[in-house]
């Protein structure tokens, strides 16, 4: 995306200390690594993180303790600790980070930088979700507390000419020695260098200057972001936010669906709440063969796959006159026609009257996990399908958020690779 105004309507990236890991302090830099803070389940992947090491960031990320406050302090004591011990340290010089995921044919790269905070009318971060207040208070608590953005969220823009501009300096940078490299347990190899070279980073800081870019994952700490920057007040090192740009032009990103458990609406009482609302028909197992009749029903309209009770079952078909009394009608058509509206307007709003609070639904990005845990609490599974991210970027352009949690693009940046302090 481009804008056509001038260099104060774009993106203005800087350079940072970044602060790492030092490889001779720790196992290996791929055991202090993690998945983004709301991709591990819980509890069984913080266990399984904070055993791979002990300096996992994890136990910066998701401090484990009996209250907000108490992990927010225990997160802050930890980060504390681990620079004051040499775990972590910061680079002598202020850079800009090229960072490369690689796995099975898949390429990624992007700049990892320090990101202007700008506010939605601005058109130059557009938001593509709504957010959910009490993650954005938990995530602000845990900031405020470490003073720093313990993790980068992945922003994408489309760029032009791979010979010039930021994609070249990507490009160039990436043939030299990089800083480290490190293959995580999901098969991903991680490499990032540092851009120092003032011509480099002033080409990157000219192309990124009339840029506009779409957020794709990390909707809440960009809200929380914000928040942060009112309660600092400007100038301040709380006016820039730690993200991962991405050109997808370059580097198309994956688009995958988040899925829903609700952990207090067994499958039998689901189902029987749609009937004469949805056509409801049993689908063969196992999992990837129920979720390619997933795939085959989206192509023709709203659909959406409840498991958890050891089978699967295909809901299709809304009654139209339903979807035209609970669909709100200030909305593109686009919009009213997406899976999570439904879901949220039609399904859980009116037919299961579930709110959308924490302990009523939980959001999972692995399909197979979501069935594990519903049928683990004897709840619901709803796996949906994925959004188009033309669908995503057509709505973000019109300045219309789709429901929370609607897609979850990737591969996602790897956390614990790069932090940045604001102290």
């Amino acid at each position: 995306m481009t804008t056509s105004g001038t260099a104060d309507r774009g993106l203005r990236l800087i350079p940072f200390h970044g602060l790492r890991y030092v490889p001779e302090r720790v196992g290996s830099l791929a055991a202090v690594t993690s998945p983004p803070y709301d991709v591990v389940v819980r509890p069984d992947g913080v266990d399984h993180l904070e055993s791979a090491d002990p300096h996992n960031i994890v136990r910066l990320i998701l401090p484990q303790a009996g209250t907000p406050a108490a992990r927010n302090e225990q997160a802050a004591r930890t980060l504390h600790d681990w620079l004051a011990q040499g775990i972590l340290t910061a680079d002598p010089e202020p850079a800009l980070y090229v960072y490369e995921q690689r796995r099975a044919g898949l390429l990624q790269r992007g700049i990892i930088g320090a990101l202007a905070l700008s506010s939605a009318d601005a058109g130059i971060v557009l938001p593509h979700e709504d957010v959910m207040p009490d993650v954005v208070t938990d995530r602000a608590g845990l900031m405020r507390a470490t003073s720093a953005n313990l993790e980068p969220l992945l922003l994408t823009y489309q760029g032009d000419d791979p010979g010039t501009g930021a994609a070249a300096v990507v490009e160039r940078t990436a043939r030299s020695a990089p800083l480290l490299s490190t293959t995580t347990e999901d098969g991903f190899q991680h490499r990032l260098w540092a851009i120092t070279d003032p011509a480099e980073l002033a080409t990157v800081t000219a192309d990124l200057s009339h840029r506009q870019a779409l957020i794709a994952d990390g909707h809440h700490r960009w809200a929380t972001y914000l928040r942060l920057q009112e309660e600092h007040g400007s100038p301040t090192p709380w006016d820039f936010g730690l993200v991962l740009l991405v050109d997808t032009v370059h580097y198309p990103l994956q688009v995958r669906a988040i899925h829903r458990m609700l952990r207090r609406l067994p499958v039998r009482d689901a189902l029987a709440a749609l009937h004469g609302n949805f056509q409801v028909r049993p689908v063969e197992g196992p999992l990837p063969l129920a979720l390619e009749a997933l795939s085959d029903a989206a192509e023709r309209g709203n659909a959406f796959l409840l498991t958890g009770d050891g089978g699967f079952h295909l809901v299709t078909d809304p009654d139209l006159a339903l979807l035209d009394r609970t669909v709100r009608h200030d909305r593109p058509e686009a919009w009213r026609r997406l899976d999570a509206t439904v879901l949220h307007a039609t399904l859980l709003d009116t037919l299961w009257g579930i709110p959308d609070a924490p302990d009523q639904i939980t959001y999972i990005h692995d399909a197979a996990a979501t069935v594990a845990m519903a049928e683990r609490h004897g709840g619901t599974a709803v796996l949906l399908h994925p959004v188009r991210e033309e669908v995503v970027r057509d709505l973000a352009r019109q300045g219309v958020t789709m429901p929370r949690k609607s897609t979850s693009f990737g591969p996602k940046p790897a956390t614990g690779l790069v932090l940045r302090g604001l102290d």
